[in-house]
């Protein structure tokens, strides 16, 4: 990365979504989500049950994190209608010039492909723009979909950390 600190791009494109900051208002949707199970327990922070205000405080930690130069958080939205599809972010490691990536998907957005095209979009910011050396993903034992897709991405398989995660009482 560079000297100066990363700043949240304002706007990246593909061909069905739009990657953006997150707003307020997308908090409604955002507890939709998230609050189901389904959505929750594929994820190592989300908790569950999401109690209403939770999104409001978390889309209000992203200004400092985005200033701190330690993450790019954005919202996944449709091109079509703008609606929120769902979150993707890089966790960056600005010492190591290393990036860690992340998502969710809205269980009814699930299978359409949305989370590759956005990974893929996120990615390719994190080498040519922030000049990340490494970019390295994680997902629990319990959600393989998410490991095909970083396959998908070209990501490779470097091993598995076993008992890694405690994600509601259980080791992942």
């Amino acid at each position: 990365m560079t000297d100066t600190q990363p700043r949240a791009p304002a706007r990246l494109e593909t061909e069905r979504l739009v990657l953006r900051e997150f707003t307020i208002t997308d908090a409604p949707a955002i507890h939709n989500y998230v609050s189901d199970w389904d959505v929750a327990s594929t994820t190592a922070t989300i908790p569950h049950p999401y109690e209403p205000g939770m999104a409001e405080a978390w889309i209000s930690e992203h200004a400092d994190d985005i200033t701190r130069g330690v993450a790019v958080p954005l919202a996944i939205t449709s091109k079509a209608d703008g609606g929120l599809v769902g979150s993707i972010a890089l966790r960056l490691t600005p010492e190591h010039s290393r990036g860690e990536l992340g998502y969710w998907i809205g269980k009814p957005h699930w299978g359409r492909g949305y989370v590759t095209e956005a990974a893929a979009a996120l990615i390719r910011y994190g080498f040519e723009v922030l000049h990340l050396n490494r970019i390295e993903a994680h997902h629990l034992s319990c959600n393989p979909a998410s490991g095909r897709v970083m396959l998908k991405l070209g990501m490779q398989r470097e091993g598995v950390v076993r008992d890694h995660v405690k994600k509601w009482g259980k080791f992942e």
